[in-house]
């Protein structure tokens, strides 16, 4: 009589063409993860967030995504390890990210929609941010065809040449006849000007406030050559200032390919959104609500008390084949948390 072993050895060899290891129990693939610097929120995630994916936190204004995007960055900047954040609306404060124990040295800081124009005083080094003036003048005209010397394009000869004869004739002509054909002159197209941008100087530059979705872009495509470059253990791509309805005309295949190539990289994409945009492309969806004040001595803010829901999470453990006689714990899916502000602790 044959063993046990020896009979599974030959089911195997003999279904080795259709069913490669029918009979081998699937190894474990132990997800990578990084901490988030909050206790709660790591017992939740068991552990932290997830290493090469896409996490989206999305929430209100004042729900708690700045905050926890910032523990991560700390986290990971401890870690000696470079981080970037792309601020779409210039909404990050440097000061606080200090506080909240980021090495800005580490950070890479994108500001989308901002044109340094001036000189920074506080800089030792006193180096202008402005281009020069040579690089704006107008090139010198070209002379011939393709400046070659053989005269214009015949295009150009030809250009405006109808608007010139129709002057000409208009001076000469004293009076109308009645006899003649009269030239019917188009009114001129009258050109609606946007309004001019509003300018906010502070330090040094100049915020000019210009549609979203031209920060969006610039946001997009700095995320795509810092994904495509690598060396980035995380990325924050802050849109919470982004009104939903510029967010959701994102094509869903640009977060399908911030997905591969973040698992390609293994960088730590966090979304910071109003509205849940990355649809299937996120490996964890979290959504942020805000909660009560924290108060110390009835008249300081000492910070807030919130609450974070896993809305979706792909990297969980597959389920057991083996039906257990009791019903296992169900597993949490929100936790509160609280945000001191940097001051409560002082006191």
């Amino acid at each position: 009589m044959q063993s046990a072993s020896a009979l599974r050895t030959q089911i195997e060899v003999a279904l080795a063409d259709r069913i490669p290891s029918a009979l081998t129990s699937v190894a474990r693939t132990i997800r990578e993860v990084m901490p988030t610097g909050i206790a709660a929120i790591d017992v939740l995630l068991e552990g932290g967030l997830p290493v090469g994916a896409v996490t989206e936190m999305i929430g209100a204004e004042c729900s708690g995504r700045t905050a926890l995007a910032l523990s991560f960055v700390a986290q990971v900047t401890k870690a000696e390890r470079v981080c970037a954040w792309i601020d779409v609306s210039n909404a990050l404060s440097p000061e606080s990210a200090a506080a909240s124990g980021i090495d800005l040295k580490r950070l890479l800081w994108v500001r989308c929609g901002v044109q340094p124009t001036a000189i920074d005083s506080r800089s030792a080094s006193h180096e202008t941010f402005a281009l020069p003036d040579k690089y704006l003048a107008p090139p010198a005209a070209k002379k011939g065809l393709h400046g070659g010397g053989f005269g214009p394009h015949p295009r150009m000869e030809v250009k405006g040449m109808s608007d010139g004869i129709s002057d000409f004739l208009r001076r000469e002509a004293v009076a109308p006849r009645c006899a003649e054909s009269q030239r019917r002159v188009r009114p001129e197209r009258q050109m609606i000007e946007s309004a001019p941008s509003l300018i906010f100087k502070s330090n040094g530059f100049s915020t000019r406030t210009t549609k979203p979705w031209t920060r969006m872009e610039q946001a997009l495509r700095a995320t795509d050559l810092l994904l495509q470059s690598g060396g980035f253990s995380a990325i924050v791509l802050d849109l919470g200032s982004i009104a939903p309805e510029h967010v959701s005309r994102i094509p869903l295949a640009t977060w399908f390919r911030y997905r591969a190539a973040a698992e390609r990289s293994r960088a730590s994409v966090l979304l910071l959104t109003q509205y849940a945009c990355s649809k299937s492309s996120a490996g964890l969806v979290l959504r942020l609500q805000a909660g009560h004040l924290l108060s110390c001595e009835s008249t300081v803010l000492a910070g807030l008390e919130r609450r974070v829901e896993v809305s979706r999470q792909r990297f969980t453990e597959a389920p057991a084949k083996v039906v257990p006689l009791r019903k296992p714990p169900q597993r949490a899916t929100s936790a509160d948390w609280r945000s001191k502000t940097a001051w409560a602790g002082l006191r």
